[in-house]
């Protein structure tokens, strides 16, 4: 750690950015203007009634999530198991 303090550019460059930080997070807001949408946005963000079966809130795909998580937590259990009966297997030989 010592050697890195040493070098004069990222020193230096640690101090800059603690001062940008300490001063211009106040000064400057993080988030830009609002802007009114136009007409593209709007027209690309409104209700499509072609695509509305490809929805994803559906009952049916929170579903399938669900099953799928349950799934990926009974494999991470079942391989957490084979590692900790494999580590007592070696232990006890």
């Amino acid at each position: 750690m010592a050697f890195l303090l040493k070098n004069n550019s990222i020193s230096s460059h640690l101090r800059s950015s603690s001062q940008k930080m300490d001063g211009g997070a106040l000064a400057q807001p993080r988030r830009g203007f609002h802007v009114e949408l136009g007409s593209r946005e709007k027209d690309l963000l409104a209700e499509n009634d072609a695509l509305r079966r490809f929805k994803s809130h559906k009952k049916g795909v929170r579903q399938l999530k669900r099953i799928g998580d349950v799934i990926t937590a009974v494999v991470v259990a079942g391989c957490c198991y084979e590692i900790y009966a494999r580590a007592t297997m070696k232990k006890e030989a």
